[in-house]
């Protein structure tokens, strides 16, 4: 997998004449992420041209919801006993929801049972109750009307895929992009925990930063050279990221959304800011802020620290196509019940 990865870079490399001539044009302005961020007391390790080395596979799993729960109100930390308490709790939740289910009608039904999850343990970082750190209410700011107008729209889902009202197996472009292997529900960009497959390998050199998800191995190349996105009309699964170094942070904007896969039901013309600041020798600080007018009142910012895995972890090739079962099971199904609606009508 890093071979890949090393080879990825090399390839890129060739076209650096292009990417020089771009470099020469001024940088677009870039609106400042929320200043609540951890201080930076930790002297990273740093790569030839002196910026830190954030190379590593870097785990974003936590039980922190991305919103803070209604009942907290302004609580915007837990102490480190009520953060325990919840974590045992979660503990126990799962482990009696597992057993609840075993054997039963409703463990078969689901795609998995409890015992294939890795939602994580922990409550992040500096004991947060909710991963959006701006606004301070924890909370993703309201929707303007436009975008309530359009709530029927997804982030790669059947809709957002191109379903032609036949039915929800129509063909694949009718399922999801996570059903049919073409991107990953928890790979971002941005990154939030999902279900399992909380896990990146990042990997930075002075003139890119590239970043593996293990959910579908998507991965991601970004320029540090360049200084314009590629024009509107060319738009990809994961956007156009172009970095750059403020300090010792890492800094990632993307824009060029695919319309099948836009971060939380925003508009194309969503713009993504991250921020990855070193902060210790196991510890990476990730920040996201989104922007659009069109969806949101305000942007908002989100921080998920993330955690190295330990030497015996590792970041493995997702086989989805080589073992995608269940797309085969859907298809057939929906062709079995063509037949008998024709089989009825004749």
């Amino acid at each position: 997998m890093r071979h890949r990865l090393v080879a990825a870079i090399a390839a890129l490399a060739l076209a650096s004449g292009i990417q020089s001539m771009m470099s020469a044009q001024s940088a677009p302005a870039r609106p400042a992420v929320s200043p609540a961020r951890p201080a930076a007391t930790y002297a990273p390790p740093r790569m030839a041209d002196g910026h830190p080395d954030l190379s590593g596979d870097w785990s974003f799993a936590t039980i922190t919801p991305l919103q803070r729960p209604a009942n907290l109100g302004d609580k915007a930390t837990y102490t480190p006993e009520e953060a325990a308490a919840l974590e045992k709790q979660v503990a126990a939740a799962s482990v009696q929801d597992e057993n609840r289910q075993k054997g039963t009608a409703a463990d078969v039904s689901r795609a998995y049972n409890d015992g294939w999850y890795d939602r994580g343990t922990k409550v992040v970082g500096t004991k947060q109750t909710s991963l959006i750190i701006d606004p301070p209410n924890g909370r993703i700011p309201p929707l303007t009307a436009e975008a309530q107008a359009r709530q029927g729209r997804g982030r790669g889902g059947a809709a957002a895929a191109g379903n032609t009202g036949r039915g929800p197996a129509d063909g694949p472009e009718s399922r999801s992009l996570g059903e049919r292997c073409i991107i990953g529900f928890n790979a971002g960009p941005p990154f939030l925990s999902s279900a399992y497959n909380n896990n990146i390998t990042l990997v930075t050199t002075a003139d890119y930063a590239v970043i593996q998800t293990e959910m579908v191995h998507d991965t991601r190349i970004v320029s540090l050279t360049r200084k314009e996105h590629v024009p509107a009309s060319i738009r990809s699964w994961m956007g156009d990221s172009i970095g750059h170094w403020e300090g010792d942070t890492l800094v990632v904007e993307t824009t060029n959304f695919s319309e099948k896969n836009i971060p939380q039901r925003a508009t194309i013309n969503v713009k993504l800011i991250e921020k990855f600041t070193r902060t210790g020798p196991d510890s990476i600080n990730y920040e996201f802020t989104l922007i659009d007018p069109a969806t949101w009142t305000a942007p908002w910012t989100a921080r998920v620290p993330m955690e190295k895995l330990p030497p015996d972890q590792h970041v493995y090739e997702y086989a989805c196509h080589e073992a995608n079962y269940g797309m085969e099971g859907i298809l057939k199904g929906a062709r079995a019940d063509d037949k008998a609606a024709a089989d009825a009508a004749k």
